[in-house]
């Protein structure tokens, strides 16, 4: 996916991103807009979770999925979206509320992930996402419907 944001626009919305090593999935984000966004992120070899899930076949756990399409899909946006309309919400957290996950394919130590998210609603401090995620190739890994809320710090 080629990128078209401008790198100060991902370095903003990275550094308000609460979520840190060694729990943060988000490599880079390509696009940004007030409906949509798009990044990746590299499942890399020496993650923490794979010593345990499972050892002589590691697999990316479901719910470390289903957090890269939050981060990604639903935080990245949610922040974009409110320091570009609404001057001091840069300390605003999102907590996740809910999600509808279908998964598709595994996902192995190695592997890179798309993460495309559009906006279905934002009302009232909630927002709500279809989220999917896909390889680079295109082929769908998961897809949901992901909902979040603001509240100051």
């Amino acid at each position: 996916m080629q990128k078209v944001i401008d790198s100060s626009i991902e370095e903003k919305i990275l550094s308000l991103i609460p979520q840190q090593k060694p729990f943060r999935f988000i490599d880079q984000i390509f696009d940004v807009n007030e409906d949509s966004i798009s990044g990746c992120y590299t499942f890399r070899e020496d993650e923490f979770f794979y010593k345990g899930h499972f050892p002589d076949f590691p697999v990316t756990p479901g719910v470390i999925l289903t957090e890269c399409m939050a981060q990604i899909g639903l935080v990245a946006l949610a922040i974009y979206i409110l320091v570009n309309n609404d001057d001091g919400n840069e300390n605003c957290k999102t907590l996740f509320t809910s999600s509808d996950v279908n998964f598709r394919k595994m996902v192995k130590p190695g592997d890179k992930v798309i993460v495309k998210s559009e906006k279905k609603y934002f009302r009232m401090k909630k927002l709500c996402c279809d989220v999917k995620m896909e390889t680079p190739e295109g082929e769908l890994i998961c897809s949901a419907t992901l909902s979040g809320m603001f509240i100051k710090e």
